[in-house]
């Protein structure tokens, strides 16, 4: 077998980009989405290991991928691992991947498609809630879709948060701020791995929109009952009810009904959810490897 292109995370940039991604995404979620089984997690004591296969008409692939929230303090990447793209008809290997690179890309490029659709379309004030890779990514996605004018950081990382706030100054009207800075807020995305949650959801605004992408294990939760009870919610995918405490644990003591909660291809397919200015919204999501898939395909093809 010949040696396989690795498209690692300059080439992944350079190729398809944050635009491409959230294109590509928005595509796939108003068509016929590619299928992936419930993925395989196992808790290693330091952290977790993913397993996440997935297959379309022309490809399919599987992701291998570590979550270590432990690394910050080492000085190494909270997200590590591998994606393997194949050819569905012939089997054969098409190409490697950084699987951190595609995993950040992918995140933030479909809350970048959720903000399109579900955010008010004036929204310039943006509130990030981490200050790692996801952090950077998800101002990249919703500044693509919204004409974000004012960012504050919110970090538990004073240093981290400064360099993120210097980052996005360039662009931006950019600062370090305290959770409350969320009152004030048109987009809010919450990028971190805290287990209990990173504001007080009294304080959110009529008209609000929030990306919720931290927690992804059903002890953990980014968002409090005020913000989940105020809030019309949209999913990536169903596992999300069940594999996130944002959603699971308030379905269980009744503040939310799984009636009440839609999936975005839904939203995608009709083109709205907001029905009011005042609407405030919750996209929450827990990754999927067909969301894998759809940017790597997307990403060979523009190679």
């Amino acid at each position: 077998m010949k040696a396989l292109p690795f498209i690692d995370e300059k080439r992944l940039n350079e190729t398809l980009g944050m635009h491409g991604a959230i294109d590509a995404l928005e595509r796939a979620f108003a068509g016929r989405l590619p299928t992936a089984p419930e993925r395989i997690h196992l808790e290693t004591g330091t952290g977790d290991l993913l397993l996440m296969p997935a297959w379309g008409e022309g490809s399919m692939g599987v992701k291998l991928v570590t979550v270590a929230p432990g690394n910050n303090a080492l000085g190494k990447p909270l997200i590590q691992g591998i994606y393997v793209l194949f050819d569905k008809e012939s089997l054969t290997p098409v190409a490697l991947f950084d699987g951190a690179a595609l995993t950040g890309l992918r995140t933030a490029a479909l809350s970048g498609v959720a903000t399109k659709y579900l955010a008010r379309p004036d929204a310039t004030k943006l509130v990030i809630f981490g200050a790692g890779t996801q952090a950077r990514a998800h101002l990249e996605a919703i500044a693509a879709v919204r004409d974000i004018k004012t960012v504050r950081v919110v970090s538990r990382s004073p240093e981290r948060a400064s360099e993120l706030g210097a980052l996005a100054a360039g662009r931006f009207d950019a600062d370090v701020a305290d959770p409350e800075a969320v009152a004030a807020a048109d987009v809010i995305c919450t990028c971190t791995t805290s287990s209990t949650p990173v504001f007080d959801g009294h304080l959110l605004p009529p008209g609000v929109h929030i990306n919720a992408v931290g927690s992804y294990k059903p002890s953990t939760r980014e968002l409090d009952d005020a913000a989940i009870g105020s809030v019309r919610i949209v999913v990536d995918t169903p596992v999300a009810l069940t594999e996130s405490g944002d959603l699971r644990t308030p379905l269980e003591s009744g503040v939310i009904q799984e009636e009440d909660i839609e999936e975005l291809a839904t939203v995608v397919a009709r083109g709205r959810h907001r029905k009011s200015p005042d609407d405030g919204t919750l996209f929450k999501s827990v990754g999927s490897a067909f969301e894998d898939l759809v940017v790597a395909e997307a990403a060979i093809r523009h190679l």
